[in-house]
């Protein structure tokens, strides 16, 4: 059970539902989609097998692994999460939703770009949406979304921080337009962490 990880990391829960809590990073690397305002560097990567990044993460002294990249379900099995589960970890995924998600997965945060009816259909309950916006975008119907406890937007953090502003600023307007969503900062940005 091999996995191309590209970093691994021990900070909190920038964004989201699970804001604030103490989580282990895995980044896998490769992604389906090239997202323009993608922020991540998920090329590259090195081979790990599962249990050498078992043996990396018990360092840590908290029981939450986040999958990320990239895309994390181009390369996560069942039987990679199975083997984590039994080791004692507790496991939130951040994917596009244009794949299955596993059940073995504790937490699912999907971040749909563009393909809101075909997330839906591949993924029709989720933990959270947590929808990437800019100043201008418009917001898809809920019933076009995959069923979730939590409905999230997330302005764009531009490299321009007064960019970053308007994108804050817009969604601040949507979710006092469409109180069904709530704003969810990247308070790890804002407060200088990875």
């Amino acid at each position: 059970m091999s996995l191309d990880v590209t970093e691994i990391f021990y900070s909190l829960q920038g964004e989201g539902g699970r804001q604030g809590e103490a989580s282990i990073f895995i980044r896998l690397s490769g992604c389906n989609l090239l997202c323009d305002f993608c922020d991540t560097d998920f090329s590259g990567g090195t081979a790990m097998e599962a249990g050498e990044v078992l043996a990396h993460i018990r360092a840590y002294p908290c029981r939450w692994i986040v999958w990320t990249g990239g895309e994390p379900t181009l390369q996560l099995t069942d039987g990679i999460l199975a083997f984590f589960r039994q080791a004692g970890y507790r496991q939130a995924i951040e994917s596009n939703g244009l794949r299955p998600l596993s059940p073995w997965l504790d937490y699912t945060a999907i971040s749909p770009k563009g393909k809101t009816d075909y997330a839906k259909r591949v993924n029709p309950r989720v933990s959270e949406i947590r929808l990437p916006v800019r100043k201008g975008d418009r917001l898809p119907a809920l019933s076009s979304l995959p069923d979730a406890g939590h409905y999230f937007l997330s302005p764009v953090f531009a490299a321009e921080a007064a960019v970053t502003q308007v994108n804050i600023d817009y969604c601040v307007e949507q979710v006092k337009r469409n109180p069904e969503w709530r704003l969810s900062l990247q308070i790890h940005k804002l407060i200088g962490i990875e």
